[in-house]
């Protein structure tokens, strides 16, 4: 799996319902329906570094695969999840979601589900 690179978001599914359904404020919602970010990942081994780009504001988190890691939402709030590797996609989860990050091709698709609502986006390598 080589997630390295910069990717742009270009397409983006049930983004409003997915952020309302985790409690985003609603400033949040409105600014991210408005951005499609650039997502660049660092890989070496099992070690990530992934930072997300929205021209409001930068976030980085890092994690290392198997050992729990703590990230920052864009609004500021922090949870914790482990990610793991399963048939070349990268898997977090945590009590309230599941997110699955995979390379089709030459897009990157992140499925991310919390309780009954599904976001998926896709990026292009850039």
């Amino acid at each position: 799996m080589n997630f390295n690179g910069t990717w742009k978001v270009y397409s983006e599914e049930n983004l409003e319902e997915f952020l309302k359904s985790i409690g985003a404020p609603q400033m949040i919602i409105k600014m991210r329906k408005e951005v499609k970010p650039v997502i660049i990942i660092e890989q070496n081994g099992k070690d990530f570094t992934c930072t997300v780009k929205t021209p409001a504001c930068t976030k980085v988190h890092s994690f290392s695969l198997g050992k729990e890691s703590e990230i920052t939402t864009v609004d500021g709030r922090k949870f914790k999840c482990i990610v793991r590797e399963e048939n070349g996609k990268l898997i977090a989860e945590n009590d309230k979601f599941t997110s699955v990050r995979e390379i089709q091709g030459d897009e990157m698709i992140e499925t991310i589900t919390a309780g009954s609502i599904t976001f998926t986006s896709r990026s292009k390598r850039v």
